[in-house]
């Protein structure tokens, strides 16, 4: 099954509702579909919020006041001109109407009422939700390279995606990698290459004030080693000034330090091809010089000094340095034999729809990887990956073409269904069984890489996307379980049974130290970060907070909060509360959603709501509302700690929020009220609400994703167990 870039299926069921109608103009600006919002709300731009939102918006009451004096302070957000800020305060926004009582709660109905009858008609008629998943330019200049290298690269695609990249540019020529954030030099040198075979010339003012910027920042040389091997393929760049990356690798036992299995999945799946790539070391010719992107064309590469021999870069630097050696003199035939393993691993996890891992970036190194080991493009593995990308493109009605990272069907339909369930749609209410009918079609009971950690444990989990039954991950299962909990199903059993296979695979999963990661168990080794190849973002899935509370919260409602192993998830979870009272947030963003997702996990495990930990994260909350009533956290709390808590509110985080302050009792709390009266100013009138922030998480700071579903489902789960209360505990068996 494969799914058209509307979201549909093809099918004749119900016209996805304009969930996904928010996208760019080729000018940078917002557009939106023809709804207007029920209230209207001026959007802040995203920036440093005032320092006064260091002090709780407003005084927290029962038991949250007596904890609110245990957590510091907030740090004052930095302004205009603070290191690595390059955004303006962000204007006040309106607060959102002050109401109470039963004004509250009809306000609070009503917007859920729209909020349901919006999400039900998003529904694909097979049963699954999926909203855009949108990154940043990076996708689309790669997708271009890509075709470029295979000599695919056709007008039509040329146009439609330089439309999108111009689009993307900010005032000052760069390209950030979220919306709001700074300049970022590898996204920058990827577009502007990307406008450059797009046929933009260099003199041109959106691409003379690019090159400028990136001159300013180091060049090429400053850029990232991804950035430079794409460089590479065209000659942009000297493959002898890049890391080593032998494809022998492949032969490394899982014992053995830094083996494939020592690195997460996306990495794994991306350095595997990327073995053979730098063994073939290709280079096709290019079509224009960029001189202009150098800071000294004549020294591109200056050289670097060697980090002091004690220190793990120095460690690698030389290490790399004798790879470089064994380049040399490394026997042709094992060379041959490890491209030839690497190639085999690679078919070997194709998926069906032609893609790898149902990710973009492995696939279209493994294209290349492949054609240059002789797969000629019409190879069926070679149609059926060219096939798979297309389907990542969103065509948006002003033309553009918008490449995404990734596709979230099981995540959305999960989530979509909890927050229908939650609002008062009925258990057997069509929609619902539609939903439980595709995601059990969906559970994946073949091993997958997941199994070298974990010999003889049976399958049962589920993947994020269409097609991966390679890389099932943890955190879908356990909130795939929980939705499928809120279904009255017409075959029981079907569902008994289905949830038995993944609850028993979720807790085979545990990490030795209690807790869970997203795809792996014990992927928690620290030299693969270290490497010098690996400086594009987080290649290890160690366990999360986020992952492991969703984890807790599904086992205590299939009844094992007591069980031993869902206690150590518990006791890992309040070990790793931060000292203000926050956890996390590793898969979204960041301290609110790591927050918005423990504290539901605790109480449901059991924990009393008059607990430390509860109240501390609650009065954490409260300190960090915004004036306006909601919540929200900028991407650069990951690199900054004064931003931790702080930016501009948004539907999906004031969400995580109030689910955290509900399940911690505070629901007639003024920071809830206030909460609530915020998602019902700010929703449209077609029942969905706006978000050009980006509040999910690929890598922290690296990577950062805006999920066009999330500001649906999490702000209709929040009202619903406002108006409805928490969900049951305890009814799985």
């Amino acid at each position: 099954m494969t799914a058209t870039t509307d979201g549909s299926a093809g099918g004749t069921g119900p016209a996805p509702a304009p969930t996904d109608a928010l996208h760019r103009t080729a000018g940078g600006s917002t557009a939106t579909a023809t709804a207007e919002p029920a209230t209207a709300v001026p959007t802040a731009e995203p920036a440093a919020p005032a320092a006064a939102h260091g002090a709780p918006a407003t005084a927290p009451t029962g038991p949250v006041a007596s904890a609110a004096s245990a957590v510091p302070a907030a740090s004052a957000v930095p302004a205009a001109g603070h290191p690595g800020s390059t955004a303006p305060a962000a204007p006040t926004a309106p607060a959102a109407p002050a109401l109470a009582g039963a004004d509250l709660l009809a306000a609070a109905e009503t917007a859920m009422r729209r909020s349901v009858d919006h999400l039900l008609a998003g529904q694909d008629a097979e049963g699954w939700w999926k909203g855009d998943l949108e990154t940043n330019v990076t996708m689309d200049a790669e997708d271009l390279l890509l075709r470029q290298f295979l000599g695919i690269r056709d007008d039509a695609t040329t146009e439609a995606a330089a439309l999108f990249i111009r689009g993307e540019q900010r005032g000052d020529g760069t390209w950030a990698t979220f919306h709001g954030g700074p300049g970022d030099l590898n996204a920058t040198v990827e577009a502007y290459v990307a406008l450059r075979l797009a046929g933009d010339p260099p003199e041109a003012p959106h691409m003379a004030r690019a090159a400028a910027w990136v001159r300013e920042r180091g060049g090429i040389a400053a850029t990232r080693v991804f950035t430079r091997i794409w460089l590479a393929l065209f000659g942009w760049w000297k493959w002898d000034d890049l890391p080593e990356l032998p494809p022998e690798m492949i032969y490394l036992p899982p014992w053995f330090p830094l083996n494939i299995h020592d690195f997460g999945q996306w990495a794994r799946q991306t350095i595997v091809p990327l073995t053979i790539v730098s063994a073939k070391r290709p280079v096709r010719p290019a079509p224009f010089a960029l001189d202009e992107l150098h800071t000294d064309p004549r020294r591109p590469c200056p050289p670097r000094p060697l980090a002091p021999a004690g220190t793990w870069d120095g460690l690698f630097q030389r290490l790399d340095r004798a790879l470089r050696h064994y380049r040399r003199f490394a026997p042709r035939p094992l060379r041959r034999a490890a491209m030839n393993a690497a190639a085999r691993w690679i078919v070997e996890r194709q998926e069906n729809d032609g893609c790898w891992g149902g990710i973009q970036p492995p696939a279209v190194y493994s294209l290349i990887a492949l054609h240059l080991l002789g797969y000629d493009l019409g190879h069926p593995v070679m149609r059926a990956g060219l096939a798979s990308l297309d389907r990542f493109a969103v065509h948006r009605e002003d033309g553009a073409r918008m490449v995404e990272a990734c596709q979230s069907p099981v995540w959305d339909t999960c989530l979509a269904a909890i927050a229908l369930a939650d609002a008062g749609l009925p258990p057997d209410h069509p929609a619902l069984v539609r939903a439980a009918d595709w995601l059990l079609a969906e559970q994946v009971v073949r091993p997958g890489d997941w199994a070298v950690r974990r010999p003889g444990l049976p399958p049962g989990g589920w993947a994020f996307e269409f097609h991966n039954d390679t890389y099932p991950d943890i955190d879908d299962t356990a909130e795939v379980l929980l939705a499928l909990r809120r279904v009255r199903h017409p075959d029981p059993a079907r569902v008994e049974a289905a949830v038995r296979r993944g609850v028993r695979w979720t807790l085979g999963m545990q990490s030795g130290d209690g807790a869970w990661g997203a795809f792996d168990a014990d992927n928690t080794s620290r030299l693969p970060n270290r490497l010098p190849f690996c400086d594009f973002g987080e290649v290890v899935d160690p366990p999360s907070a986020d992952v492991t509370a969703h984890v807790v919260e599904m086992l205590a409602h299939e009844g094992l909060a007591a069980d031993p192993r869902t206690r150590r998830g518990v006791a890992w979870l309040l070990a790793e509360q931060e000292p203000r009272g926050s956890w996390f947030g590793r898969w979204g963003v960041n301290h609110v959603y790591g927050t918005g997702s423990v504290v539901p996990a605790l109480t449901a495990a059991g924990l009393p709501r008059s607990h430390p930990a509860i109240r501390r994260a609650a009065a954490w909350l409260v300190s960090v509302q915004n004036e306006d009533g909601g919540w929200g956290e900028d991407l650069r709390s990951y690199r900054e700690e004064e931003w931790i808590g702080r930016g501009a509110s948004t539907a999906s985080q004031t969400a995580w929020a109030l689910l955290a302050l509900l399940a911690a009792g505070e629901r007639e709390s003024a920071a809830v009220a206030r909460g609530v009266a915020w998602l019902a100013a700010t929703q449209r009138a077609d029942g969905s609400w706006d978000e050009p922030y980006f509040t999910g998480t690929g890598f922290p700071w690296d990577f950062s994703i805006n999920y066009h579903l999330y500001r649906q489902v999490f702000p209709l789960t929040a009202l619903g167990r406002y108006v409805h209360g928490e969900p049951a505990v305890g009814k799985g068996r």
